[in-house]
C-alpha cells in the first residue's frame, strides 16, 4: 500500500517495452493472474517519482554482476522426467510401502502427488526420506525386510536414488528428446557477451546436472560457467540458502548484486534467504504458487532481455 496522501495507479505492462522512467519507479512486481500469451509481463505499481528518487539517491547503485540459474524447471522442464525415473526405480526394485507391502503393485507417484511433493521438498534423497518417514519404510529387493536402522535406511535411499534413479534419468536426457526452455540459451549468451558472470545452482545430484548441462547448453557454454554448484556441494538443500551463499563467495560478489532465476517457491526462498533478488519462470506445476517475493514473474524467458533484468534489479533497490 502506498503511504497516505500518495497517488497510486496500477497497470499491466510488458517488461521489455516499459520506458526507463516507468521501470525506475516501479514497485515490487507480481501477477494477480497468469498472462495468456508468451509476452512477459509484470504488475507494476507507480507512485510519485519524487519519493522514489529520494530513496534511490540515499542508497548506492546496485549493479547486475551475476545471473544465477536453477536447472530443473528453469533450464529445462524436467519434473515429469524425474517422476518417470522415480517410478521406474520403484518398479525395478519392487518398492512397496505399508499397508500395501504385500501387494503386487509397486509404489507409484502420480502427477498430482509429485507436483505437490516436488514443490514442498527439494532434492531427491530428502523427497524419499520424507515420503518413507510419513508412509512407512518399504519392503524391496534391496533389503529382505523394511529397514529399521538409520544405516539400512540410508543404504536403501542411496541405491534407489543415487545409483539407479539417477542413471535412469541420465538415460532419458541422453535420448535427445529434451530441449532447453525458451530463451535460456539466448539470455545466457547475452549475459556472457556483456561480461557479466554466469552460474548454475541446482539441488539435484551433480552427475545428473552435469549431464543435463552438457547436453542442453553444449560443452562450450557449460565450461564457460563462472560457477556451478549442485546438491552434492552443500549440506542443506533448498529452501536453505546455503547453495546461493556459497555461489556468491565463489564468484567473489556481494549477494545484492546477484540475480537468481528460479521456477518455484522453494528456490525463491533460497535466493531471498541468501540476500539475492529473484525472478520466476514458472512451469505448469508451479504456476499457482505464491511468488509475491519475486521481483518479476514470467511464463518463460523468450522475451526477457538483459537490459530488462538490469532495470529490475535497480528497481528492487528502490522498493527494498
Amino acid at each position: 500500500m502506498p503511504p497516505m496522501g500518495m497517488a497510486s495507479t496500477s497497470l499491466l505492462a510488458p517488461t521489455s517495452f516499459a520506458p526507463a522512467a516507468v521501470a525506475a519507479t516501479a514497485r515490487r512486481s507480481f501477477f494477480s493472474h497468469r498472462p495468456t500469451s508468451s509476452l512477459p509481463a509484470v504488475r507494476l505499481r507507480l507512485t510519485r517519482t519524487s519519493s522514489l528518487v529520494a530513496s534511490a539517491s540515499a542508497s548506492p547503485p546496485r549493479s547486475l554482476d551475476a545471473l544465477i540459474f536453477d536447472c530443473d524447471g528453469v533450464i529445462l522442464e524436467s519434473e515429469h522426467l524425474h517422476r518417470q525415473a522415480y517410478n521406474d526405480a520403484f518398479a525395478h526394485f519392487g518398492v512397496r510401502c505399508p499397508p500395501a507391502a504385500d501387494a503386487d503393485t509397486p509404489l507409484y507417484w502420480d502427477e498430482a502427488f509429485y507436483d505437490d511433493l516436488q514443490n514442498r521438498i527439494g532434492g531427491g534423497k530428502p523427497k524419499m526420506r520424507w515420503y518413507f518417514g510419513e508412509n512407512g519404510w518399504p519392503t524391496s529387493k534391496i533389503l529382505e525386510t523394511a529397514p529399521s536402522s538409520d544405516e539400512d535406511r540410508e543404504k536403501l535411499v542411496d541405491v534407489i536414488q543415487q545409483d539407479w534413479k539417477t542413471e535412469r534419468y541420465k538415460a532419458i536426457i541422453k535420448s535427445g528428446t529434451v530441449e532447453p526452455r525458451p530463451g535460456v540459451l539466448r539470455l545466457m549468451d547475452e549475459v556472457k557477451g556483456a561480461g557479466i558472470k554466469l552460474a548454475v545452482c541446482s539441488a539435484a545430484t551433480k552427475s545428473s546436472v552435469v549431464l543435463c548441462l552438457e547436453n542442453l547448453l553444449g560443452l562450450e557454454r557449460f565450461n564457460g560457467l563462472d560457477c556451478f554448484l549442485a546438491g552434492d556441494d552443500v549440506k542443506m538443500k533448498k529452501p536453505d540458502p546455503s547453495i546461493y551463499i556459497t555461489a556468491a563467495k565463489k564468484l567473489g560478489l556481494e549477494s545484492k548484486n546477484c540475480l537468481v532465476v528460479e521456477d518455484s517457491v522453494i528456490g525463491l526462498q533460497a535466493a531471498k534467504g541468501a540476500g539475492m533478488s529473484c525472478i520466476i519462470t514458472y512451469t505448469p506445476s508451479t504456476a499457482n504458487q505464491d511468488f509475491k517475493d519475486a521481483i518479476a514473474t514470467y511464463p518463460d524467458l523468450s522475451n526477457v532481455r538483459l537490459e530488462d533484468l538490469k532495470l529490475l534489479l535497480q528497481e528492487s533497490l528502490v522498493t527494498g
